[in-house]
């Protein structure tokens, strides 16, 4: 291990974590909004006649809705100085999707709970472990407008560094601080999801 990397993993390693801590609360933010905003649609799309029709088609627009530029949207519309800060623009911004998501898994947990298959109801939770990383990797969306976020803090220490080698070894620490974790998250829920499904095929039958 030479000079260089030593530095990276003493000295840039921890300022990572501290900007993925950033993706990480980002993420929360908006999920806990599209939880409870999704919720709401939820209900509304369970009770039929027109205003199921409405939510259908708000939510079908949020699905729709760019991140990148709701996110730009909210930096003209709301004045950086006395307004939102970066890391509150950008959970915004992923709320249409969190809320979109959360509606559609939703309603169908609740038709799957109503059909009597408990089980396959209860695999609304790990999909909304799912859509938590996702959230976690769309923040970095927030490096476009200065949130100092994990990958921000790549992409400035990577403007410092000449070498090749030590190039790939910042990104490999990228690669690995996000990738670790999101690989666990994802085959915990597949193992989640495929134990939920299995004995809910055995007490179909």
């Amino acid at each position: 291990m030479n000079q260089r990397t030593e530095h990276l993993l003493a000295e840039v390693l921890p300022h990572f974590l501290s900007g993925m801590s950033v993706n990480f609360g980002i993420a929360g933010i908006a999920l806990a909004i599209g939880l409870t905003l999704g919720a709401l649609f939820v209900i509304a799309r369970s009770r039929g006649g027109w205003i199921a029709w409405v939510a259908g088609a708000v939510v079908a627009l949020m699905r729709a809705a760019p991140t990148f530029v709701i996110m730009f949207f909210l930096l003209n519309a709301v004045p950086q100085g006395g307004g939102l800060p970066g890391t509150l623009i950008v959970a915004f911004a992923l709320v249409p999707y969190s809320t979109a998501y959360v509606s559609d898994n939703g309603s169908k947990a609740i038709d799957q709970w109503r059909a009597g298959s408990h089980l396959a109801g209860l695999l609304f939770l790990p999909n909304i472990a799912r859509a938590f990383f996702v959230l976690v990797m769309s923040s970095s969306v927030g490096a476009a407008i200065g949130v100092h976020e994990g990958i921000a803090v790549l992409l400035h220490e990577a403007e410092h560094l000449h070498a090749f080698g030590d190039k790939l070894v910042l990104f490999a620490i990228g690669v690995g601080c996000f990738g670790i974790p999101l690989q666990a998250t994802l085959a915990a829920t597949r193992f989640m999801q495929n134990h939920l499904g299995d004995r809910a095929a055995r007490l179909g039958r």
